[in-house]
């Protein structure tokens, strides 16, 4: 056996050369980790936007296309017998703004509504969810019974009503015959209507609101109550100085829910006309939906009844940065 030792004169040691097959093997490899590096990093940057392209394809195809679509159609002087007709421009906005008094009478009606379904539906729910957020028996079965009204068919809760508010054998009108004051007729007064839609809505939504609140005052730290406690706070002083602050960005999403559907109120009204979409025999309580809805399938003047769907997608708007900057500016108060 030859050993390795130092060279004799004449004999060299040479490193052995990699051949042309090793150096090709290598460079693939080489290849394949760039290519699979190459598409780590493209799934990270393009996936997410892979993964959320649905939602924005179904958006567009069921969202964004009918507003844009019904924005073309208030353009035109469009009927369902006559079809498309002549391009008439912002005829129908400016007749719906300028002219149209019973767009004015909805819109008042809308805002008379809202306001009295709205403000005592909040607080309504916040005190019950302070109350459902203490030690008391029972409170898991009232924290579920709360939500009954929301998930009750607003077919169902309209019969009801109906019965409630009846004007010759309805429940309310012997209550208030029972204390020596006439009956009321719920459908004929402004004031009336208002009241006994807003009930009807209020009855459906305060469990609704409740649920949220409860679930944003459990999320506040106990910490703070205790050294509230210690530093001898009530329980008022409590619920004003820790509670509300903290709940300042759940009121405010509250808020803009309870105005985009006051702004859009349209089944209760409705059923408790009867199915009637003018609201009562002087229009007492028709709401802006309502006349929508009646000018565009009543009357099947779509490009008017276009016109109005947008007026009142601006009134949510302009509504919901009110109710936004009114409540920055209590909480910049506070």
């Amino acid at each position: 056996m030859r050993t390795t030792g130092p060279p004799t004169p004449g004999e060299t040691h040479e490193r052995p050369r990699p051949s042309h097959r090793t150096r090709t093997s290598s460079k693939a490899r080489d290849g394949s980790a760039g290519w699979r590096v190459r598409l780590t990093k493209a799934d990270m940057r393009y996936s997410p936007y892979l993964y959320v392209a649905p939602f924005f394809v179904l958006f567009a195809i069921f969202g964004l296309f009918p507003v844009i679509y019904t924005l073309w159609i208030s353009l035109h002087d469009w009927t369902l017998l006559g079809g498309q007709e002549a391009f008439v421009g912002l005829d129908n906005y400016a007749y719906l703004l300028f002219e149209d008094t019973r767009f004015y009478n909805a819109l008042f009606n809308t805002l008379g509504m809202f306001v009295l379904a709205t403000v005592p539906q909040l607080l309504i729910a916040l005190l019950l969810a302070d109350l459902l957020n203490r030690r008391i028996r029972f409170r898991g079965f009232f924290r579920v019974s709360v939500i009954f009204p929301y998930v009750t068919s607003v077919a169902a809760t309209a019969l009801v009503f109906g019965q409630l508010f009846g004007r010759d054998y309805g429940l309310i009108n012997y209550v208030i015959e029972l204390v020596g004051l006439p009956p009321v007729n719920w459908q004929s007064g402004r004031l009336a209507s208002w009241s006994a839609v807003s009930i009807m809505v209020d009855w459906r939504w305060i469990g609704y609101n409740t649920l949220i609140y409860l679930a944003a005052m459990q999320a506040i730290p106990k910490d703070l109550y205790e050294a509230a406690a210690i530093d001898g706070a009530s329980r008022m002083r409590q619920f004003w100085q820790i509670t509300i602050p903290m709940l300042q960005p759940t009121i405010l999403f509250t808020v803009i829910i309870s105005t985009i559907g006051g702004m859009q109120l349209f089944t209760e009204p409705v059923m408790f006309g009867g199915g009637d979409y003018d609201g009562g025999s002087q229009a007492e309580f028709q709401t802006i939906a309502m006349y929508m809805f009646s000018e565009a399938f009543g009357r099947q003047d779509y490009g008017y009844g276009s016109a109005v769907a947008w007026i009142i997608f601006v009134v949510i708007i302009l509504f919901s940065l009110i109710n936004v900057l009114f409540v920055q500016r209590i909480r910049s108060a506070v």
